[in-house]
């Protein structure tokens, strides 16, 4: 990815982690200038006009979104909106055809991917594979379909010799982390960052000297607040799709990642429990 497609994939991924933190006005003026028609043409005073607020609530919420003023945040924006990718990834509606959907999808976790890799935290990235590779044991915590990725990450993990253990209930998980001690780890796995269950576990596992660390799509949340380490993820809403379904491709992408530098780290061990793992199923497979 060149320099004009990272800085411009970074304008997206930080737009969408401070959303929590927007008021219903600054809402408004976020969804107004990511709509059609805002470009490097239009004015101050007509863009406010438009999201019925002031002028300089406008500039102040630009200023709260990272932009020096509302010059940066039109220039910024406009060209985020302008890039070929934006075409593809607007909503889903009946009048598209079975082609234009499969674009759409497609171009949404594309995307998600493309913002995720260039805000990824490489020195927490670093830690995190540390931690899991040394931790005697490894609890990984979800609910809904956040669980699902966690059971992905213990399948995949379990591929190399890696045990870990998935607890998707609220008492399991209180149960489990209250057993952990000093060098194992709790991995919490929540696109909102603010499922109460997760967070009870992972405070909990904190609370007995383990190492916790978030697998999350927002960097304002009590998850990330809670926890040692986090690895965060960012994709686009929609009413249709949600945001959680790109979200679960750029989650688990960056967990195939954390996987394979653990399995670097040990090569030799890693592929000879891959050898021992796929023997043992192969004879599950009709031939």
């Amino acid at each position: 990815m060149d320099d004009t497609k990272a800085a411009l994939s970074k304008v997206g991924a930080r737009l969408r982690a401070l959303r929590p933190i927007l008021t219903p006005l600054e809402s408004r003026i976020l969804n107004e200038a990511l709509d059609e028609g805002f470009d490097e043409g239009t004015a101050l005073t007509y863009f406010a006009g438009k999201a019925d607020v002031s002028e300089a609530m406008v500039v102040k919420t630009a200023k709260k979104l990272g932009f020096t003023g509302f010059r940066d945040f039109r220039e910024q924006i406009s060209a985020y909106n302008a890039r070929p990718s934006a075409v593809l990834h607007k909503e889903i509606g009946p009048e598209d055809s079975q082609a234009d959907i499969l674009r759409k999808v497609f171009n949404t976790a594309i995307q998600a991917l493309q913002e995720t890799q260039v805000i990824i935290d490489e020195d927490a990235f670093a830690k995190v594979v540390d931690a899991i590779s040394a931790a005697p044991r490894r609890d990984l915590y979800g609910v809904g379909g956040s669980a699902q990725i966690a059971r992905d990450v213990s399948h995949k993990f379990l591929r190399i010799g890696v045990r870990c253990a998935v607890y998707d209930d609220a008492h399991m998980m209180l149960m489990s982390a209250s057993m952990l001690e000093p060098g194992d780890i709790a991995v919490a796995f929540s696109h909102s960052g603010r499922t109460s269950a997760v967070i009870d576990g992972v405070l909990e596992a904190k609370r007995r000297g383990a190492t916790t660390i978030a697998i999350t799509n927002y960097v304002h949340s009590p998850l990330v607040d809670a926890v040692d380490l986090v690895l965060r993820s960012t994709a686009s809403g929609s009413p249709l799709l949600g945001e959680n379904a790109a979200a679960r491709v750029a989650q688990l992408t960056v967990m195939d990642a954390v996987f394979a530098a653990i399995a670097a780290k040990a090569y030799d061990v890693a592929e000879r429990n891959l050898e021992r793992t796929r023997t043992a199923v192969a004879i599950k497979r009709v031939r």
